[in-house]
């Protein structure tokens, strides 16, 4: 089964959608997360690169994703 190496985060208001490649680019799961469970989703994830759109709220969700060990980007 391919590993997840790249998750790009669509932030929104309330409900957020994750989108995971392996290293290949090829996309592994699309998922729709509510603000919740957002930290609790990557917490369950390997450590991996994560990409965010720039927006305003992308440095707290940044650092508090760089604190599980993942690179923000």
């Amino acid at each position: 089964m391919p590993e997840v190496t790249t998750i790009g985060l669509d932030i929104a208001k309330n409900v957020f959608h994750a989108y995971g490649a392996d290293e290949r680019g090829h996309v592994l799961f699309s998922k729709k997360l509510s603000r919740g469970k957002v930290l609790d989703f990557f917490a369950a994830q390997p450590v991996c690169t994560v990409a965010l759109e720039a927006c305003g709220g992308a440095h707290h969700w940044g650092r508090e994703l760089m604190d599980m060990g993942h690179t923000v980007g």
